[in-house]
């Protein structure tokens, strides 16, 4: 049962319980995993998956089965080296030969790692990462030296910042620094997805709207960014600075006092430069969706990249951000799974309605005011331009199956049993 303040919540807002229920009864995933064919290591594999992100889990079981495994092992390899990163509590010289060691023991035997703290929530998949290792070796040797690389540019990255931060203090300096940290936490990952489509032939770079390996950077970028402004008070409490100090030093003395209601304004107003910077990125994004031959692989791509666009526009101009982790509601993220589940042109549209909420949002005394303005008309002129409604409708992937049934609710009702990822998906999506 849900809570009696969900119930009388949606008592009042009954449009936003329709959209958890239509998306509850008539979602249907193209690709299932069958659990019966598995081996119990690759049972126990997609179970921590479920643990370290119940979002990205649902979306990688759904995956083709070609890249299913490869993808959940990626995604199971990077958690495990960003739970040695976000540990403050492990010393800086040991954190960086740990970091830059780890990808060389991606095919040891036995190999764990016991040094994280109690408290660390992902520090269960370190310690019994044989698991992950034994499947890794099964993978195709494409797959394996894609994901080598990747995670191997990752630790070399993430050590080198750590050691800066114990040298010069915890946080990034530059725009640059904090591109460069982006890039190595999640740019790289956007490069090691794409030659895994590349190679399953699941991805056809577009025609030259941009680089191509700018574009699949800038899915990343675009989503980290996200998290680093949605996650400032979380971080701030663990001892993190991401915010850029040659950003926020225009508003503020000390980072500090971003979180201080007596600077609230000043905050705001560098929360919308924040916001600015990470808004660049979306006509990337875009381009990049253009390419996405196959469907599974475009929803896995498409959701996160809605989610994203909503949770910064949330984000914007919102004190709550300096005060508590906030996250778009069930409904919308329910809504968001649908549209974007559908087509680029859908996924275009939904992009045009945060923009637009971001327009009206905008705040006339906020010295970055006409820059998110041209920053806002960009966007919308970007889509406008590349992607016309005619255009859009046919750079769809290949599997032209819908993955929504549109009959109405009720004749659904009763006739339709839902999976419980499905619904958890609905539930828990985060960027």
């Amino acid at each position: 049962m849900p809570p009696l303040s969900d119930a009388i919540h949606y008592l009042l807002h009954p449009d936003e319980l329709r959209w958890i229920l239509q998306w509850q009864m008539t979602y249907r995933p193209l690709y299932r995993r069958d659990e019966t064919q598995e081996t119990p290591n690759v049972k126990k594999c997609f179970t921590y998956l479920d643990k370290t992100s119940r979002s990205f889990s649902t979306l990688i079981q759904e995956l083709h089965p070609e890249l299913r495994m490869p993808i959940c092992l990626f995604y199971l390899i990077a958690r495990g080296l960003d739970t040695i990163e976000d540990d403050t509590s492990i010393p800086a010289k040991k954190k960086e030969l740990a970091l830059r060691d780890f990808h060389s023991n991606l095919e040891t035997d036995g190999w764990h790692f016991t040094e994280n703290r109690p408290q660390e929530k992902d520090r269960a998949l370190l310690l019994d990462f044989d698991c992950v290792i034994q499947e890794f070796k099964l993978q195709k040797p494409v797959y394996k030296d894609i994901i080598r690389d990747i995670i191997r540019r990752m630790g070399h990255a993430m050590a080198d910042y750590c050691l800066r931060a114990e040298s010069d203090g915890p946080g990034i300096d530059t725009r640059d620094d904090y591109d460069e940290y982006c890039y190595f936490a999640a740019g790289v990952v956007g490069e090691g997805l794409t030659d895994m489509f590349l190679e399953a032939k699941f991805y056809r770079p577009p025609p030259a709207l941009q680089d191509g390996r700018r574009l699949q950077v800038s899915m990343g970028l675009f989503l980290q960014k996200t998290n680093i402004i949605r996650d400032i008070k979380e971080d701030a409490d663990d001892g993190r600075r991401f915010w850029p100090r040659a950003v926020w030093s225009k508003y503020v003395r000390d980072f500090e006092d971003l979180l201080d209601p007596e600077h609230r304004l000043a905050a705001l107003n560098c929360g919308s430069e924040m916001v600015l910077d990470a808004l660049e990125h979306v006509p990337e994004c875009l381009s990049y969706l253009t390419g996405v031959q196959e469907q599974s692989a475009f929803n896995f791509c498409a959701i996160p990249q809605c989610m994203a666009i909503a949770t910064l526009t949330l984000c914007f101009r919102n004190p709550d951000v300096f005060v508590r982790n906030v996250k778009i509601t069930k409904s919308e993220a329910c809504r968001l799974m649908m549209e974007s589940t559908r087509d680029l042109q859908t996924v275009c549209d939904v992009f045009k309605r945060y923009i637009r909420v971001i327009r009206r949002k905008n705040a006339s005394h906020d010295p970055n005011f006409l820059k998110i303005i041209t920053a806002c008309d960009k966007i919308e002129t970007f889509i406008e331009s590349n992607f016309p409604l005619e255009t859009a409708k046919s750079i769809m992937p290949k599997e032209l199956a819908r993955v929504f049934k549109l009959g109405s609710l009720e004749a659904t009702q009763g006739s339709r049993k839902l999976t419980k990822k499905q619904t958890e998906l609905g539930n828990n999506f985060t960027v």
